[in-house]
């Protein structure tokens, strides 16, 4: 979308200074607002035209059948869907009876700009009536971060060519009508008015709706008061029915004058609450809107914004469009989690309903790495979600045959939701994403009650699948077979190696977690036999390696498969998946998303750098990133074995995948894993952070030719750090906090707030760039975006 000339690039904003209906689907998701808890899909104030109305509260969701040709034991029965909920962001307007609808009249300016800093979305137009009426409308939405029940619009309006009659209908609307969507006409009819009315108000200034979902019985409240101010003469009026209730101001405005409207909104959801309970919660949440007042709520947002950037900015220098997309990612990953409070991060975040509003293994491996080094009560309460989900889990691994818990591939309320188990319930590797979550918060926040209370139970009980999930042959070497890992273009194999180093760490860490909290371990029924027959299966975990070509399998036997035909693959015929059966894929070697690649990531202490350099040769040309998940880590691999011209260009691709649209579907919302790997590819990418002793921090930082400079900020044991890499050096500063031991490459410093600690940086060794499957290279950056 930046690419279009009507969106600029800049270091704090994203600004577009026109409107391009045919970009409205996208625009609505890059202008979401949300703090985790409410999401306001960047929605024209008037509601039309729209490309995807969008108003969802985090774990509101409804209950449909899964489609299935034959059924079979163990398929999970119910899908759950996220819904449209009250939309209390509608402001419509009428211009001496003439609806302000941009797709007539003349549009004489329009511009909205997204506020990285301030966290609101402002909006200015110019528009003239059919009837030749001109008018200025001037608005600004926010979600807050601070009060986490409400959100709140500041909406005005001024005649531009003499004196005209208007009407102001803000409103709260249930049951929106959607675009249609192909697919299971039973999900179709579970999305259509799935809000059924329980009750309606419109009294002086104040509406509510308050609705419930048919199948899955969540009560959802919605409220608004208002403060209005224009002309003496200006009047007021309310009005409810079962899906709208309604304030409208009326009020005639001269040369000079101005009708203002400043509407507060508030929310609450339950599955359990009565009515009466819930709504005293969104009347009690416009209450302290209200006593904070519009200018109070841009100052807690702008402070909250301020704290944020303090400890988590990253800088670039040589490149404005990656500035600009890295702060733009920063911003909405910090809004996918701010306020969730105990809820999932959904893959697309609360900007749209793709992927049905369910939150994956992404949210884990992706998002919370970002999230515990910035925000780590954030991250925090995803994982208390999962550790709430975990009955759940521990059902559904009963019901496989295993011990321990299994947790669903594709979830809102913690039940399996994927129909499709090859790539669903066959893809364990789910479980000890989980718990590298759990030892990396663990590791970066040494917060150890955590540990103990919310921590080991989700240590333990995934230990516990691993272990019945696997079994030693008679050599005594542990393998865990017919799993599903990463690559979406393999199925059902034996010892996958991601999931296998993945198991092996999450085995190792839960035996360690037990030994540092026998009591909590006790409780859960911990034994030491157990905790050995954990050490024991780490030990004899297998990693498939191929003698004769020198590098690791993705899985048992993966390197003999035939090699997937891309030559004969023309452009048009990817994403595979939608142009081959998978038979097909399952059985070629042909990556969908980096899976080996990846597991040398996170897993690096697994291989040697030399090691590393012959897996990444060997598996780039084989990768076709038919995923948004995969250029993330291919740029901090190609950094790390100094490919950097290459990790460059992954970094722009996955920094841009929704600014550009690159996957074309940024209109069902936004890839929130791959902005997180926007933050990765630098921090871990170019400034080669990783930790390691579970605890301890190591940089090997290194840039590519086309940038001068990055510098991050993080947060890491109760203390602020500062790292700074420019072409030839790094400065490491300790803005607060206790003196803190870390390596710069293989060299110990210790850092103290005294001053900074410089180092130079080594010489990047020459390695032969490797080839990516025909037309599928990243796009290849300019080294002149200054």
């Amino acid at each position: 979308m930046i690419t279009d000339p009507a969106y600029e690039v800049a270091p704090w904003t994203l600004r577009e200074s026109e409107l391009n209906l045919e970009l409205l689907p996208q625009s609505e998701s890059v202008f979401a607002l949300s703090n985790g808890h409410i999401g306001w899909r960047g929605n024209l104030d008037e509601g039309e035209p729209n490309g995807l109305p969008g108003s969802y509260l985090n774990g509101v969701h409804e209950l449909h059948p899964l489609p299935y040709a034959e059924g079979g034991y163990g398929y999970p029965e119910s899908g759950q869907t996220v819904i449209n909920v009250t939309n209390g962001k509608l402001m419509r307007l009428l211009v001496d009876d003439e609806p302000f609808d941009l797709r007539y009249g003349t549009i004489r300016s329009h511009v909205r700009e997204l506020d990285l800093r301030s966290g609101v979305l402002r909006r200015r137009c110019e528009w003239v009536s059919p009837a030749g009426r001109a008018v200025r409308v001037t608005s600004t939405r926010m979600v807050s971060f601070h009060q986490r029940a409400v959100a709140a619009i500041s909406y005005e309006v001024e005649p531009l060519n003499g004196q005209v009659r208007v009407v102001v209908q803000s409103e709260l609307a249930a049951n929106e009508e959607l675009p249609i969507s192909p697919g299971d006409p039973r999900r179709a009819a579970a999305l259509e008015s799935p809000l059924d009315p329980e009750e309606h108000f419109a009294h002086g200034t104040r509406l509510r709706l308050i609705h419930s979902t048919r199948r899955s019985r969540l009560r959802v409240a919605a409220a608004a008061d208002h403060l209005v101010s224009g002309p003496p003469a200006t009047q007021l009026s309310a009005e409810s029915s079962d899906d709208v209730s309604r304030l409208t101001v009326t009020s005639v405005l001269g040369e000079g004058e101005q009708l203002r409207v400043e509407k507060f909104v508030g929310y609450g959801w339950s599955g359990a609450r009565s009515l009466p309970a819930l709504r005293d919660q969104a009347d009690a949440a416009l209450v302290g809107a209200r006593d904070t007042g519009w200018d109070g709520l841009l100052r807690q947002q702008r402070a909250y914004l301020d704290a944020f950037w303090e400890r988590a900015d990253v800088e670039v220098d040589g490149d404005t469009e990656i500035q600009q997309a890295v702060r733009f990612a920063l911003f909405h990953v910090l809004q996918t989690g701010a306020r969730a409070e105990e809820r999932a991060i959904p893959a697309k975040g609360l900007t749209g309903s793709g992927y049905d509003g369910h939150t994956f293994w992404d949210s884990e491996t992706f998002v919370l790495p970002l999230l515990t080094f910035t925000a780590p009560r954030a991250a925090a309460e995803v994982l208390r979600w999962r550790a709430n989900m975990l009955p759940a889990a521990q059902e559904r691994a009963r019901q496989l045959g295993l011990e321990g818990a299994t947790f669903p591939w594709r979830t809102i309320n913690g039940e399996e939701a994927s129909s499709y188990w090859p790539a669903g319930t066959a893809a364990f590797h789910v479980n000890a994403d989980i718990a590298h979550a759990v030892v990396r918060y663990v590791g970066v926040t040494g917060d150890d009650a955590f540990e103990a209370e919310t921590g080991l139970p989700l240590l333990v009980e995934t230990a516990r699948l691993w272990r019945s999930l696997g079994h030693h042959d008679h050599a005594g070497a542990f393998h865990i077979d017919g799993v599903t890992g990463p690559d979406e273009y393999s199925a059902v194999a034996d010892d996958n190696a991601y999931t296998n180093l993945m198991a092996q760490s999450n085995l190792v860490a839960a035996a360690e977690a037990a030994e540092r909290h026998p009591r909590h371990a006790g409780r859960l029924g911990v034994t030491d036999e157990e905790t050995a027959a954990w050490r024991d299966a780490a030990a004899a975990m297998t990693v498939p390696y191929d003698d004769d070509l020198g590098v690791h399998e993705q899985s048992q036997g993966y390197t003999r498969h035939q090699r997937w035909d891309f030559e004969s693959t023309s452009p048009d015929r990817y994403p595979l998946m939608l142009h081959y059966p998978y038979f097909d894929l399952y059985r070629k070697q042909v990556v969908k998303q980096a899976d080996l690649v990846l597991a040398m990531y996170l897993r690096g202490d697994a291989f040697t750098l030399d090691q590393k350099a012959r897996n990444f040769a060997y598996y780039e040309p084989l990768t076709v990133r038919d995923s948004s998940l995969s250029a993330y880590c291919q740029a901090v691999i190609a950094a790390e074995v100094g490919l950097l011209p290459l990790a460059y260009d992954y970094l722009g691709e996955t920094a841009l995948m929704d600014l550009e649209d690159i996957e074309n579907n940024a209109r069902d919302g936004l890839h929130i894993a791959a902005l997180a790997g926007t933050w990765t590819a630098l921090v871990a990418g170019f400034g080669g952070m990783r930790m390691f002793d579970a605890g301890r921090l190591r940089f090997a930082p290194r840039l590519p030719d086309a940038l001068s400079r990055i510098a991050f900020r993080l947060m890491f044991r109760g203390r602020r750090l500062h790292v700074e890499v420019r072409n030839t050096t790094a400065r490491y500063t300790l803005v607060e906090g206790k003196p803190l031991d870390i390596l710069h490459y293989e060299q110990p410093l210790r850092l103290t707030t005294d001053q900074p600690t410089v180092r130079d940086l080594p010489e990047v060794p020459h390695r032969p760039q490797p080839q990516q499957p025909p037309g599928r290279a990243p796009l290849h950056r300019p080294h002149h975006l200054q």
